[in-house]
């Protein structure tokens, strides 16, 4: 099967053709994971995927997880609902904290997804877009000193201070339970690929609470100078959606968030994730352990 790769910028994200998703062999999904690499985010038009069929497509790439604390849809808890409607998360959004709504998925997680995949059900009549950033970019573009002033680092990535409203809300109790089990997780603020020996920012104003063994005075400027930089447009690809959309996004290289400008417009979309494994940082590297890039 021949599909096309059409990257959308000179970094970040591409739209591939030319594939039926349901029936892909072994080549084309080789191709597919070799454009996610390449442009951290891809996209697919006119896939209006079952529950079933999303899974099954996710499993291409590696076992699914599900969220810690979100139980996902009945029948499938690796699927995830985000329905504007039903109020269920299509952003994390805090106006007091500025670029708040840019996350990378469940870093607070000992081993965060490798990727997510987002299928789009239904999209409103206008508004709604979702933009990713690429943090390997955002890392390239560091001064040399911040570079290796933030190699060092470790932060802590905590879930409550997005969940803990959420939670309250949820009349089961079993949102509380979850939330309840979880501790704040310490990963590295530079994370190098797995596969690809690259470097990214591996921090995000949802999830990221402070950098580990600073005060918080000396914390937050410096965790608020990288969010500020990761978000610059030039490390960004915006996607309008229409319905049947795909996007697959690597998740150990990219940060994301919802346009949430759609006033009362319906929004629904459903995302399965592929998991990762625990991040490491340049400190963790060895002669063995290094990818050539």
């Amino acid at each position: 099967m021949s599909i096309g790769i059409t990257p959308l910028t000179g970094t970040i994200g591409a739209l591939i053709g030319g594939v039926d998703l349901r029936t892909a062999d072994e080549s084309t999904i080789g191709a597919i994971r070799g454009a996610l690499l390449e442009h951290r985010v891809v996209f697919f038009r006119d896939h209006a995927f079952a529950p079933e069929e999303l899974k099954a497509f996710g499993r291409r790439f590696g076992p699914l997880s599900t969220h810690p604390i979100d139980p996902g849809i009945e029948g499938h808890p690796e699927v995830l609902v985000l329905d504007s409607i039903e109020q269920r998360r299509n952003s994390h959004y805090d106006p007091n904290v500025r670029h708040y709504k840019w996350h990378t998925d469940v870093t607070f997680d000992e081993t965060p997804p490798m990727g997510s995949i987002l299928n789009a059900v239904v999209i409103p009549e206008r508004g709604g877009d979702t933009q990713w950033a690429d943090l390997v970019a955002a890392y390239n573009t560091l001064s040399d000193p911040m570079r290796v002033f933030v190699d060092d680092l470790v932060a802590v990535h905590d879930p409550r201070p997005v969940f803990t409203e959420q939670a309250a809300k949820d009349p089961t109790g079993g949102w509380q339970e979850r939330l309840a089990s979880l501790t704040p997780t310490k990963h590295p603020v530079v994370r190098v690929h797995p596969e690809t020996g690259e470097r990214a920012l591996f921090v995000n104003p949802a999830f990221t609470t402070r950098l580990d063994g600073f005060r918080p005075e000396e914390s937050e400027p410096i965790l608020g100078l990288l969010y500020e930089h990761i978000a610059q447009a030039e490390h960004v690809v915006r996607w309008h959606w229409r319905e049947g959309d795909v996007a697959f996004w690597d998740n150990r290289a990219t940060a994301h968030y919802v346009v949430t400008n759609y006033g009362l417009g319906h929004r629904r979309m459903q995302r399965v994730t592929v998991a990762g494994d625990r991040p490491y940082g340049p400190r963790d590297l060895t002669p063995e352990s290094a990818v050539a890039v």
